[in-house]
């Protein structure tokens, strides 16, 4: 039914406070966040009420939006208890609540009519028909399934006028839509009330019935196999794709990732998406955005369901561990122009002699060789080791305050 091509909301994770903060000045427009109950993510960090109306303000004085996952699956003793804390983000002032369960839904549509409602990836929406009925039954926004090609997307966007949210990089889930038991029957965590302990990325092997105590691995690994342990999405290289199927947001995984993670990944699609808009019949993609990406800890790469369906290539057999090409070891806390000095809170590792990459949210990236720093007292140290310690140095260029500090791997390595 939509038929011009709109600008996409960028949407990115917000694990915390410091998370939101950094994924807004990286360029996103947005946060999903979880409070303390009723999301998917127990062990996100997630936000109380003091912190999640901080992060209102930051992300509205901006002209951000942020939205709250309630997309659990309840019971009777969750119905029971989400209505005060569905009223309270109302007080809070949230864009948007997501919602998996049609009770849950039809609950806030008649108790809480003036918070927006999106339907989350939970709901496994896979087909134009779905969709059209959390249209009908009054959705603001359909968070579209993990499972469908750019085809299919582009048949749901032609029949349907409600808002599609879809995701384009992160974390992939073994389990259609997310719906996995393998932490509820392994750890007796359950994964689809935000307890999800990832046992699917544990090693395994195989043992046959008549040969107990034989362990037999799938590969050649003497380590055993990964096999539930699938590659990370990410479709960066086919966004001229994804905007022309029409979708109105473009979500991010990972409010478990670090800060480094999120301001990375939001960076490289957001000058992406930027770019498309300044030139659609030129644009291509550029080197430094997949670099980007692989500066952070990742698993190898894939499109997912967006052209084919997914095979053995899509999942890792002989580790369970990451990668990338840069390590974070900085967060820039402010800086005086006037002495040219930085202070800096160190996440990782630094010492005089290493060369330093200076990664800002609105500046070019540049390199600078730590010559000298200085601890809280001001004495001049040669290594920084202690987790968060406070240091300050000089800068070549000017610095803002969250400029994140990284080194390359590789350099560090060899």
């Amino acid at each position: 039914m939509q038929n011009t091509i709109k600008k996409p909301e960028l949407l990115a994770p917000a694990g915390n406070l410091e998370k939101l903060k950094m994924a807004i000045l990286y360029g996103a427009d947005a946060v999903y966040l979880g409070g303390k109950r009723f999301g998917l993510r127990a062990y996100g960090g997630n936000f109380s009420k003091e912190e999640m109306i901080e992060g209102v303000k930051f992300a509205h004085e901006r002209g951000r939006k942020v939205y709250v996952t309630a997309n659990i699956f309840p019971h009777n003793n969750d119905i029971n208890e989400i209505l005060p804390y569905l009223q309270e983000l109302v007080e809070v002032g949230v864009d948007a609540v997501l919602v998996s369960d049609i009770g849950l839904f039809m609950l806030i549509k008649n108790e809480v009519p003036n918070l927006e409602v999106h339907i989350s990836t939970q709901a496994n929406n896979t087909n134009w028909r779905a969709v059209k009925a959390w249209q009908d039954l009054g959705a603001e926004r359909v968070v579209l399934a993990r499972e469908l090609s750019f085809a299919e997307i582009k048949e749901i966007r032609e029949k349907t006028d409600v808002e599609l949210e879809m995701f384009v990089h992160g974390a992939m889930c073994i389990s259609y839509s997310g719906r996995c038991l393998i932490s509820n029957y392994l750890t007796g965590r359950d994964s689809n009330r935000g307890a999800c302990t990832q046992p699917c990325r544990w090693k395994y092997n195989l043992t046959e019935e008549k040969r107990p105590g034989q362990f037999f691995p799938v590969t050649e690994d003497e380590n055993g196999t990964y096999f539930f342990n699938s590659k990370d999405m990410c479709l960066l290289p086919y966004l001229k794709d994804i905007i022309e199927c029409g979708v109105d947001s473009l979500k991010i995984e990972g409010r478990m990732k670090s800060i480094h993670y999120v301001a990375s990944v939001v960076s490289a699609y957001r000058h992406a998406i930027d770019s498309y808009f300044e030139n659609p019949e030129e644009f291509t993609i550029k080197q430094e955005w997949i670099d980007e990406l692989n500066k952070v800890s990742h698993r190898e790469y894939t499109s997912g369901f967006s052209y084919h369906k997914t095979s053995c290539d899509d999942q890792i057999y002989n580790t369970t561990s990451y990668e990338h090409t840069s390590d974070f070891v900085g967060l820039v806390l402010d800086y005086d122009e006037e002495t040219k000095i930085a202070t800096i809170q160190q996440r990782n590792h630094l010492t005089v002699g290493q060369e330093i990459e200076f990664f800002q949210p609105d500046a070019p990236l540049f390199k600078q060789t730590i010559t000298e720093m200085f601890n809280d007292e001001g004495i001049s140290i040669e290594v920084a080791p202690h987790p968060q310690q406070i240091i300050t140095m000089k800068m070549d260029k000017p610095v803002v305050p969250y400029t994140i500090l990284r080194r390359d791997v590789v350099t560090e390595e060899n």
